[in-house]
């Protein structure tokens, strides 16, 4: 009997500690440095895989870098990743499936997937709230906004750039009179 638990705990353990490595990924880190300082995000690869491999798609890529957070609303949130400072849309890969029923929320510091009014139309532009958005979350008949990482150091910075005078540009609303520049979005290492 023994020599049968053996065996079947030689032959389960490779497939077990596999699948204990795949489901135990590391929630990724990646650094936004910005024209106002820096802000570094978890991305929860856990409750949203498709948005994070998405985004760092779009930050591997070197998509991000020179981009600017082109809509800045005071008490809401900041949003960017598809424009550059000209105003000139970037453009973007296909779009992905909407997963705001990952049952995380739209509260302060979170930061989620920007879209159209197609629940599955987002692609490279996120948005980072400001404070509890919770009017943006899946509901019964609502689909929502994906949240897929937070903000763990820099608020102040988002909190700073939503202070930003903003004016209209090209039919764009809230774009900050001088541009808030994405320098570049890095991973962060795991040492």
């Amino acid at each position: 009997m023994l020599r049968l638990l053996t065996l079947a705990l030689m032959i389960l353990l490779p497939f077990a500690t596999t699948q204990a490595q795949e489901s135990g990924l590391p929630n990724p880190q990646v650094v936004i440095k910005t024209s106002e300082g820096q802000i570094t995000l978890r991305l929860f690869r856990d409750k949203a895989p498709v948005s994070v491999a998405n985004f760092l798609a779009y930050v591997e890529s070197g998509h991000y870098n020179g981009t600017i957070f082109h809509r800045v609303i005071p008490g809401f949130m900041i949003q960017g990743g598809g424009f550059l400072p000209d105003m000139t849309e970037k453009p973007a890969r296909d779009p992905i499936v909407n997963e705001s029923r990952n049952r995380l929320h739209n509260v302060r510091g979170t930061v989620a997937m920007a879209r159209t009014s197609d629940p599955d139309s987002a692609a490279a532009q996120f948005f980072i709230n400001q404070r509890s958005n919770l009017q943006l979350d899946w509901a019964p008949g609502q689909p929502g906004y994906a949240v897929f990482g937070e903000v763990t150091d820099g608020m102040s910075v988002v909190d700073y750039i939503t202070s930003s005078p903003v004016q209209t540009v090209n039919g764009h609303s809230d774009v900050p009179t001088e541009p808030v520049i994405i320098q570049e979005i890095t991973r962060k290492s795991l040492l």
